[in-house]
């Protein structure tokens, strides 16, 4: 099975990037001629699926003339938070309730989406679906970040993820989860992390790790870097 729905969230507003994301998205800074969004498209396209819904609210515009103008050869709908931004939480059960699909693959494009990564999630994705799983997590060891600073997220034991002093794990910004998982929830400003730490609290947070080079864009001073390389 494929997931044929991505989720690629677009909405923050970047703060430790200024003075850049006061006149540009995040998603739209450049890094090698390419937005940070165009490199997780590519990606997107690659995996198969058929559809990408894109959240946005600061400086939407730019999103949907980015898109527009870019003609990317899939079917990409933006959604566009009116009133308050949602947080990753609210951000992403806000565009599942415009699908009919029941598992999304969910990309936070501050991450460098290179091409590397396609085996792997490739992979991530047939273990889900093998093991017929509501969630599944993208992680890497610390020491492959290029920001040092990041501290860990989780331990990953038998593929479950957990928590401890000695947590070497990150989330990179990839995940697959079941629109069952929110059923409890309505459209409003929580973040992801609630749903993870309830399931995690039930030793049921799935997790996946990659071995690839992990490169985020932090803040302004590992932005500067990274145009460096």
């Amino acid at each position: 099975m494929k997931i044929k729905t991505a989720l690629i969230l677009c909405a923050g507003i970047g703060k430790r990037l200024n003075p850049l994301t006061l006149s540009i998205p995040k998603p739209l800074l450049k890094l090698n001629n390419e937005t940070l969004l165009e490199v997780c498209i590519s990606l997107t396209v690659k995996l198969g699926v058929k559809q990408i819904f894109i959240n946005s609210f600061h400086l939407s515009d730019q999103i949907f003339q980015f898109v527009k103008n870019k003609k990317f050869p899939i079917d990409i709908k933006i959604i566009k938070e009116e009133n308050e931004i949602l947080n990753t939480g609210g951000g992403i059960l806000n565009l599942m309730n415009h699908s009919e699909d029941d598992d999304f693959i969910i990309f936070n494009p501050d991450t460098l989406w290179h091409q590397n990564y396609l085996k792997e999630i490739i992979q991530m994705q047939d273990f889900y679906f093998s093991k017929k799983l509501n969630n599944i997590l993208l992680t890497s060891k610390k020491e492959l970040s290029f920001d040092k600073n990041l501290l860990g997220d989780f331990m990953l034991k038998n593929n479950l993820l957990e928590k401890n002093e000695n947590n070497d794990l990150i989330y990179i910004g990839c995940q697959i989860l079941n629109k069952s998982l929110f059923k409890e929830y309505k459209v409003s400003n929580f973040p992801i992390s609630k749903i993870w730490n309830e399931l995690q609290k039930k030793g049921e947070l799935n997790g996946f790790e990659s071995n690839n080079k992990f490169y985020h864009l932090t803040n302004l001073d590992i932005f500067k870097k990274l145009k460096d390389l």
